[in-house]
């Protein structure tokens, strides 16, 4: 397939997959097996194109940094507490990422556990919506700092790829009893330091090969799929906090199982 279209396809499901919580990278590697590519080879596009969504919520939400910024300069309590909230959900995944790096790039290569991990990750959502008491908490400053700690703590199950992190951190989010929309939006926020640092060490891993252009996929795909995935995700943003707000998670959660299921069908054969 011509390099610049598999750039877009996979700029497409990043776009699409990576604030619902479906698990983006897990979609990634099953397109590896659809599309007929090298996993491998696009593994550093992969991870870089989750920056085209990052920036997304950073467009999306920008009023919101702005009053934190503006916040944080005049010292008010609420704004401090965001940012406080969001190093602390970050650290789990910087530890973990750090001392599991090259368990977690092993089991990037693997179609099958994203199969399993979907169906398992649908069914936790199912039972989540079922049993979850909506709480009190709405906005991320106001939270206390333990259940953001406890909601970074579960987003380092996305490192088993098919989990999904938004969906680890969302379904976590309203295990803890916070409503609905501050969840998501937690799950976007936390996004942003979370792929900053894993794209920054990718790229720092594999800085040989893209300044010297080494390999089949250089930074004119990079950019491609970045664009894409930019565009894709800034649609899919505002639609899904809408959605979730008004229905739940559940269709995503059946979506998950079906799925999953196809995947270790296909898989087996």
């Amino acid at each position: 397939m011509d390099l610049t279209i598999t750039a877009i396809l996979l700029g497409i499901v990043e776009g699409l997959t990576e604030f619902i919580p479906v698990s983006s990278t897990g979609h990634l590697i099953l397109a590896s097996e659809i599309f007929g590519y090298d996993a491998n080879t696009w593994a550093v596009f992969n991870v870089v194109i989750q920056l085209g969504a990052i920036l997304a919520v950073v467009v999306q939400y920008w009023r919101t940094f702005w009053a934190v910024g503006m916040g944080l300069i005049r010292l008010e309590a609420l704004a401090i507490r965001f940012v406080a909230n969001l190093l602390v959900a970050f650290i789990p995944a910087v530890v973990l990422g750090l001392a599991f790096k090259d368990q977690i790039h092993v089991l990037l290569g693997s179609p099958m556990v994203v199969a399993w991990a979907l169906i398992a990750g649908g069914i936790a959502i199912l039972v989540v919506e079922r049993f979850a008491k909506p709480g009190d908490y709405v906005g991320l400053g106001q939270l206390p700092m333990k259940q953001a700690l406890g909601v970074g703590a579960l987003q380092c199950l996305a490192m088993i790829p098919g989990v999904s992190r938004s969906g680890a951190t969302i379904m976590g989010a309203l295990a803890m009893g916070i409503d609905r929309r501050t969840a998501a939006e937690f799950s976007f926020f936390l996004a942003i330091p979370t792929m900053l640092g894993a794209s920054t060490l990718e790229l720092w891993d594999n800085r040989a090969a893209l300044v010297s252009g080494a390999g089949p996929v250089g930074w004119g795909e990079i950019g491609i799929g970045f664009v894409v995935a930019f565009v894709v995700a800034l649609a899919v943003i505002k639609a899904f906090v809408a959605y979730v707000s008004r229905s739940g998670f559940a269709p995503f959660a059946w979506y998950r199982i079906v799925a999953g299921a196809a995947a270790v069908f296909l898989l087996s054969m």
